[in-house]
């Protein structure tokens, strides 16, 4: 079990209201971008003071982001950290103990939390309406996390009362949080992360809830993917001052390693997206699909159409425990008005090996140390095929192990 502090912790969260309102960037609800009409929406980001937080003296310098796929604890992951908590409560900390390296090294490490929290007793349910123990978030941070996207098709599944408790229990933790919101004026309001000398934002949104309707009078508890309003807030995002900013989408088909075609569309329209010529988003990180997915450059963006699980447990298909973290090298622009490069770009294949003990494995570093293991060199390989299969490695992605 590891018991220390995360080895890296240059990041900080620079927040314009109470702690609650950490990372609630933008407040989407109207709907899968397909059904989207009408003229263009207006940030949901008002009544906010816009003015971009104050630099540190002295010349910018790059940062690295990883950013992982779903955590979405079945009975299996969770009956695993209760025997890790020596049978009482839940300790996920040794679950994710064999990536911690990875991310903690990083200056900014960004998780997707995909179900709504219980009390710390519990009861806890997994598919097909998920309540999660509480722990799990105190884990993450120790992981090296430092802000979780939390819209997704579960965010709804233990109503406003399961929101309210993860985002709680994600402040307890010292976690960033975006995609859902306690109240309106969270919602509506901004919380940048600083990276070294930058300041990036994150938004996050979700294709829908499962058919779960939003409870009465809380139309802003959780974002719901309409491009407009994405590309609004992704402006007032960088009018509060983000150097770049991070867009955390919940799409996609379950299953199919191929990007859909609404995945395809949407990366096209939001990468083409500028102002006074500069992108407004610099990086698409997708989840909700279960199975690793390509990478690519869409109008000279990023785009990780999906991350696939990180954490997960016993599934209808093994592929449900194999993901990928995408890493990113960020470099200032050399004139003001342009965007912050993505330098150097990576992928480490991990899955969740089901043991006993159930444990997420860097694949990479699991080979390096025993490459007898044909079955974690068959996973490697499989991920590897599918992260690259839209000519990500023309564009310069790389394999890594570490």
């Amino acid at each position: 079990m590891s018991t220390g502090r995360p080895v890296r912790r240059r990041i900080r969260c620079l927040r314009t209201g109470t702690r609650g309102a950490a990372l609630a960037l933008g407040c989407s609800l109207l709907g899968a971008a397909a059904a989207c009409t009408g003229p263009p929406a207006t940030s949901s980001l008002t009544g906010v003071d816009r003015t971009a937080p104050p630099r540190k003296a002295g010349p910018q310098r790059g940062f690295t982001l990883v950013a992982s796929g779903d955590v979405i604890p079945y009975p299996t992951i969770m009956n695993q950290a209760q025997q890790d908590a020596g049978g009482s409560g839940h300790d996920f900390r040794k679950l994710f103990a064999g990536v911690r390296p990875v991310v903690s090294a990083a200056d900014v490490a960004i998780c997707h939390m995909e179900t709504p929290y219980g009390e710390p007793g519990g009861p806890f349910t997994g598919y097909p309406t998920f309540v999660s123990p509480p722990q799990v978030a105190a884990a993450l941070k120790e992981t090296g996390y430092d802000s979780c996207s939390t819209a997704s098709n579960h965010t709804l599944d233990a109503g406003s009362d399961g929101v309210r408790r993860q985002l709680d229990a994600l402040d307890k933790a010292g976690l960033g949080h975006v995609g859902s919101a306690r109240s309106a004026a969270e919602a509506g309001k901004p919380a940048l992360l600083r990276a070294g000398t930058a300041t990036v934002a994150q938004l996050s949104y979700t294709y829908g809830t499962n058919g779960i309707p939003l409870p009465k009078g809380k139309p802003w508890i959780v974002n719901r993917i309409d491009p407009d309003r994405i590309v609004a807030d992704a402006r007032a995002a960088r009018r509060a001052g983000a150097d770049v900013v991070v867009l955390s989408l919940h799409w996609g088909t379950e299953w199919q390693e191929e990007p859909d075609a609404m995945q395809r569309e949407l990366a096209d329209r939001l990468t083409r997206s500028k102002t006074a010529g500069r992108p407004d988003i610099d990086l698409v990180i997708g989840t909700h699909n279960h199975v690793p997915q390509a990478y690519e450059k869409v109008n000279g963006t990023w785009v990780v159409h999906g991350l696939g699980d990180q954490v997960a447990g016993v599934m209808q298909d093994p592929r449900g425990n194999h993901g990928s973290i995408a890493r990113f090298r960020f470099e200032p622009p050399r004139r003001d008005g342009e965007r912050w490069a993505v330098t150097k770009a990576e992928f480490i294949p991990q899955m969740t090996d089901r043991g006993p003990p159930w444990r997420v494995v860097n694949l990479g570093e699991a080979l390096r140390s025993d490459p007898g293991r044909d079955d974690y060199r068959k996973v490697r390989d499989d991920i590897r095929e599918a992260v690259l299969r839209r000519g990500a490695a023309d564009d310069g992605l790389v394999m890594a192990d570490r």
